[in-house]
């Protein structure tokens, strides 16, 4: 009988053998961020509202829309995050992290982000995000680093039809002459009232707007591309070499501005045609001006944010068979109090030794202990029984082929290691 209780809608929950899949995939972006000299960070789930506002942008649908926000009991207004780049500088701001060693500070972190949409496939209210910052140096090789970091993480989990999507969104000397310019260009459309506000707030927003309705007008909208300053081409295309020179392939994509108000220069977003409407799996850009919109210092930055759940859905919309360490190698079959208590030592000497071992509990038959072999999706199953132990020996059966021989119990770790790493 299941519990009454169910997870709230929209939540996205991971359990085996899915989970072991999502674990995997983190951990390999763990690792890759490791060797590029990125050190995790333990975060907050949630922050002081005017973060968010001030950082990611009143205008942007994220703050206006999305956020679940709510007052402690002091009458603080909280909200959970949204997303991790705010946070990610709020920390090393407080904890001076910028003034601890030369820049630029490399960090990175994962864990859940909430967002109050309406739930539907690849699109939760809470998601998993791995978010990785570079904060202190506004340099093209830090850009093209960070990138490639991400386009290779993706290519290790064997995903072949991921895009890398460029853009540059120019800079504060730039990026008002196209403003104006793109203003007077949306001033002319048939536009809701809403969206005309949007327009004398923030009109890179409404180049955002995912309604058809406003795709269609703004096709043919002025790009910032063409109203770049001699500053911001020369380094976005110094950041294209350098994509080039790692063998990291991109296509432009001039009409690509993201949801968030902070992004300045370069910006990105990766994409999977097979996931449909909700086709980005992550993204991210230069947000040079942001530590000042938080009451910091100047202090550029670069980073991403990943989704977890739409990279898990694109492995299997490409049937991709990446997965993690198994849960179990080897799973032991115990015949008898006595080979219960030698079995139960033995499984532990087996884990010391790096092989992931289970065994059967409740003192089943050998029949029933079979069965729970097979599913654990051991590949060998370790048989003991009283006159095993009488005769200093285990039984090891290959479970694929049923193949079963006798092996001194003295033995069995060295074997077991052996066979595992053929």
């Amino acid at each position: 009988m299941s519990s009454s209780f169910q997870a709230p809608k929209g939540v996205s929950e991971y359990v085996p053998p899915r989970a072991e899949r999502f674990a995997a995939i983190r951990d390999a972006f763990a690792e890759r961020a490791r060797l590029a000299g990125y050190g995790y960070l333990e975060l907050a789930v949630f922050e002081d509202t005017d973060l968010f506002r001030r950082g990611v942008g009143e205008s942007t649908d994220v703050v206006s829309k999305e956020m679940y926000t709510f007052e402690d009991r002091g009458g603080r207004s909280l909200t959970l995050r949204p997303e991790f780049t705010a946070t990610v500088l709020r920390a090393v701001l407080e904890h001076n992290l910028h003034r601890q060693g030369g820049l630029p500070v490399k960090v990175w972190t994962a864990g859940p982000v909430f967002r109050a949409e309406r739930p539907q496939q690849g699109r939760y209210r809470q998601f998993y995000q791995l978010d990785l910052e570079a904060i202190g140096t506004e340099d093209p090789q830090v850009d093209a680093e960070t990138i490639a970091l991400a386009a290779r993480w993706y290519r290790s989990l064997g995903l072949t039809r991921v895009r890398l999507l460029l853009n540059s969104l120019g800079c504060k000397e730039c990026r008002p002459v196209y403003r104006a310019v793109l203003q007077d260009f949306l001033r002319g459309l048939d536009l809701d009232e809403a969206t005309r506000a949007r327009v004398e707030i923030n009109p890179l927003r409404v180049l955002d707007d995912k309604r058809p309705a406003v795709r269609e007008q703004v096709a043919d909208a002025p790009l910032m591309a063409d109203h770049l300053c001699a500053a911001c081409k020369e380094y976005h295309d110094r950041v294209r070499a350098l994509l080039a020179d790692l063998g990291v392939a991109w296509e432009d994509e001039p009409r690509l501005v993201r949801g968030l108000d902070y992004y300045t220069r370069t910006t990105y977003e990766f994409d999977h045609p097979l996931l449909g409407a909700q086709s980005g799996v992550g993204g991210g850009g230069r947000y040079d001006g942001l530590s000042e919109d938080i009451g910091g210092p100047p202090l550029p930055g670069i980073g991403f944010g990943l989704g977890l759940d739409r990279t898990i859905l694109a492995l299997e919309a490409e049937g991709s068979s990446f997965a993690g360490k198994p849960r179990c190698q080897v799973f032991g079959v115990a015949l008898g109090e006595a080979a219960e208590r030698r079995m139960f030592t033995l499984v532990d000497e087996l884990r010391e030794a790096g092989i992931a071992a289970d065994m059967a509990f409740g003192g089943k038959r050998l029949k029933g202990a079979m069965k729970d072999a097979d599913r654990s999706g051991a590949a060998y199953a370790v048989i003991l029984g009283e006159r095993d132990i009488a005769g200093g020996e285990v039984q090891l059966k290959e479970l694929a082929t049923g193949d079963q021989t006798a092996v001194p119990l003295t033995d069995i770790t060295s074997t077991l290691t052996e066979r595992l790493s053929e």
